[in-house]
């Protein structure tokens, strides 16, 4: 087996081949005067199993038909088995069409994966909201694994929340499921915020269920952080309920529009996030996760 890196996160690709304990192949990544991408795989790659790491944040045109160029390649070159990795999978919002004749980019952008040679498929964190069955939409093996757990090991382990004080919450009902799996990881309450809509320009937002943040730590997750509005809000929230610390970690930092300064200014300690984009937040490696999902699929023992 060996990893072949993308052009957009080598960092990545290197922790994966070396958690993984396989090679990390050689590849030239150029682009021609008319701003092709001109591909090169410089190691043999007949009979192997391959792992292509790839990331897609800002540039997600240029990196998906870079990838589409390698699988390609790859498979041409007799390679035995493709595993794509997107550690930040695109166009995954548009998942269904809200006005008619709208392209629903997640179906479209899955079947060019499948259809460029791609057996297997990996993502971290995926970021999808009415999509629960994304197997049946990629069609091909799959495995969506997390960052959450080793974030939240991370804020323990790093001392930035107590373990014996510290309570996770999402900032909105979508994100409660990563506070889930960040709190099952440290054994902690979790909880997420609810927004209720009074009017055109009036917004109530609450806790769900009974969990009491006064006085306690918080750590407040999310997949995505964008432009860091979302955060804000549910930051400025928890300290009027008089939360006594808060540190932010999501599993992709875009932070476009000066969103990391932002949320600090709303009294949040520190923000941290993994490598699947890298950024000057990333303290985490996704590199464990994207194994565990190779592992899920039986490329590894």
């Amino acid at each position: 087996m060996m990893v072949v890196p993308g052009s957009s996160n080598g960092a990545l690709a290197y922790r994966v081949a070396r958690s993984a304990g396989v090679r990390l192949a050689k590849v030239d990544y150029r682009r021609f005067p008319d701003g092709e991408k001109y591909v090169r795989i410089l190691d043999d790659v007949k009979g192997e199993e391959v792992v292509l790491v790839q990331s897609a944040a800002f540039s997600p045109d240029e990196y998906l038909m870079e990838a589409f160029l390698a699988m390609d390649a790859l498979r041409d070159l007799g390679a035995k088995g493709l595993t794509v990795v997107l550690s930040y999978f695109p166009y995954a919002r548009q998942d269904e069409r809200f006005k008619p004749g709208e392209a629903v980019s997640l179906a479209t952008v899955s079947k060019l994966i499948k259809s460029a040679g791609a057996d297997r498929l990996v993502t971290i964190d995926v970021h999808r909201h009415r999509v629960l069955d994304m197997r049946s939409v990629v069609g091909i093996p799959y495995v969506d694994s997390s960052a959450m757990p080793f974030l939240a090991r991370y804020a323990i382990e790093y001392g930035l929340v107590e373990k014996e004080r510290v309570v996770v919450i999402g900032p909105d009902a979508e994100a409660e499921q990563w506070a889930a799996l960040a709190a099952r990881e440290i054994g902690a309450e979790h909880s997420s915020l609810v927004k209720t809509r009074l009017g055109d320009r009036d917004v109530k937002v609450r806790i769900n269920g009974n969990v009491e943040v006064r006085g306690r730590d918080v750590l407040l997750v999310d997949d995505i952080i964008s432009t860091g509005g979302t955060i804000r809000e549910a930051a400025r929230l928890l300290m009027e309920l008089g939360a006594r610390k808060i540190v932010v970690g999501a599993t992709h930092a875009l932070l476009v529009e000066g969103a990391l300064a932002k949320i600090l200014e709303e009294g949040v300690e520190e923000v941290f996030s993994s490598d699947t984009i890298p950024n000057p937040t990333s303290r985490v490696s996704a590199a464990p996760a994207v194994v565990s999902g190779m592992r899920s699929l039986g490329l590894i023992g």
